[in-house]
């Protein structure tokens, strides 16, 4: 790989001789790692003319530093830091020796409350991931979304590759604008949407736009963290309100009207997450005419909307909102695949472009080259296909993981088979403890999370969330075995 010039900032004003200077410059950087052992220098002809100063200067440097091994140089090789440094003391050879400044342990100013630190870490290799929002990667049509790439980069490279529009490729939110219009029955066309990088991004413009220090949010008790942090960011208080079988509780969000003001709620009505329950229509209509009646934000949040199995898909809330309180934030990360970065949010023109704004200056833009290329794959109906695929196998995989439970795992766990998403809510026999199996079971080489991963208090209780959809059948069935093994 070819190396990229090397920058030392000398000073012609200095009384320092600059082959001295350039000498205590280059060892400074071996000490803190900048240049770490066996890497190659510049040529002298090289740095010379990268440092305008005469190459006789970084000879001489060059000379002092061979002297005092910090590097070796080969007539035939080149000149490379030295593999066996000397002790790392100030150098000999200058007159103002300047003391190593260790890393810097504790910051001397003080950082904002945030939140709690999570250490991202690749999944256990050959592991069995059942974390429940895991899509199947392998089912995208990896040669067609590359053709696409290669077709937008051959014959619109100058567009692509330039600013665009910070509210994301126009063929892209046609594309979607599309998609909604026909499948969840969305007004709307291109102007009243954005692409995101994902539906986090989502999340934090839509806080950035709305909420600020003091401002109570209502979250589902159960639910999504990095949305309870994207609010927490912006300054909100969250206020937890209960779930059960038909969704969140209205009666409760009303008892938290009484106590005080609420901003806004974020729910996820289709497909409650992590508990897979669709909210009934009746409630659909209460907390619309709440959010009416009491000038709050309802964020909806459609994570999977395409994978219903039984019955006809539920319409969102943004469909029947004639108030404009509905901001409706979708992803095409279950539709298509994690790494793509493609979400988007629906909003009344105001919130829109406020949050594009927001967008402007915070990622300036989106991956013009990705999302022209998936605007290529809606326009020639691939996505489509592929949504129909995935959903065939999905419902399989859900079906046999049911099975699976059944069989291997009777008495030990209870369930209602979802209606549509990519995991099971699963109830534990109250003798056994969640959280040393899960620990096990990991141990055993599957991976699924336990409810207090999604409860807003952390506390453990007897639910397990285990998704289907990323793992084969062959998978599903060696997951459930190890799990049932786990238990002994």
């Amino acid at each position: 790989m070819k190396s990229w010039p090397v920058a030392f900032p000398l000073d012609s004003a200095s009384i320092e001789p600059l082959f001295l200077q350039l000498a205590r410059l280059i060892t400074s950087d071996v000490r803190r790692g900048r240049l770490p052992p066996g890497s190659p220098l510049p040529g002298s002809r090289t740095l010379a003319h990268t440092l305008s100063i005469h190459r006789n200067t970084v000879l001489a440097a060059y000379r002092e530093l061979e002297a005092e091994g910090w590097i070796e140089a080969s007539a035939r090789r080149g000149v490379f830091v030295s593999s066996a440094l000397p002790d790392l003391k100030p150098e000999s050879f200058t007159r103002h020796r300047r003391k190593h400044v260790e890393a810097v342990k504790q910051l001397p100013f003080e950082l904002r409350p945030g939140p709690e630190p999570r250490e991202w870490k690749p999944d256990p290799q050959d592991a069995l991931m059942m974390g429940g929002g895991i899509p199947d990667v392998t089912l995208v049509p990896n040669d067609l979304l590359a053709r696409a790439y290669r077709r937008v980069l051959n014959n619109h490279a100058r567009a692509v590759l330039s600013y665009g529009d910070p509210r994301g490729h126009e063929k892209l939110r046609n594309a979607l604008a599309g998609m909604l219009a026909a499948t969840r029955g969305l007004a709307i066309t291109s102007d009243d949407l954005i692409v995101t990088r994902g539906s986090q991004m989502a999340l934090d413009l839509v806080a950035r736009s709305l909420f600020q220090g003091g401002d109570r949010v209502a979250v589902e008790s159960f639910g999504y963290g990095p949305a309870w942090e994207a609010f927490r960011a912006a300054g909100a208080e969250l206020i937890p309100v209960p779930v059960d079988e038909e969704g969140v509780r209205i009666d409760e969000l009303k008892k938290r009207l009484v106590e005080g003001p609420v901003r806004g709620i974020y729910v996820t009505p289709h497909h409650q997450y992590p508990t897979t329950v669709v909210m009934t229509a009746s409630r659909r209509l209460a907390l619309l005419e709440l959010a009416r009646r009491h000038r709050f934000v309802i964020i909806e949040d459609d994570y999977h909307h395409e994978f219903h199995y039984d019955g006809r898909p539920v319409l969102p809330l943004a469909s029947v909102d004639e108030s404009g309180v509905v901001a409706y934030i979708g992803s095409l990360s279950k539709v298509l695949a994690p790494g793509l970065r493609l979400g988007y949010l629906v909003a009344p023109r105001a919130l829109l472009d406020r949050a594009t704004t927001h967008r402007l200056y915070n990622d300036r833009q989106g991956d013009q080259i990705t999302e022209a290329a998936v605007a290529e794959l809606f326009e020639d109906g691939e996505v489509q296909r592929h949504i129909r695929r995935a959903r065939r196998i999905y419902r399989t995989r859900r079906e046999l993981l049911s099975e699976e439970l059944r069989r291997r795992l009777p008495g030990v766990v209870s369930f209602e088979v979802p209606a549509g998403g990519m995991a099971i809510w699963t109830k534990v026999d109250r003798k056994i403890d969640v959280e040393a199996w899960a620990e096990r079971a990991s141990g055993r080489g599957v991976v699924f999370l336990t409810a207090r991963s999604f409860s807003f208090d952390r506390r453990p209780r007897p639910y397990i969330r285990l998704g289907f959809a990323g793992l084969s059948e062959n998978q599903i069935r060696e997951a459930v075995k190890r799990m049932a093994a786990a238990l002994l």
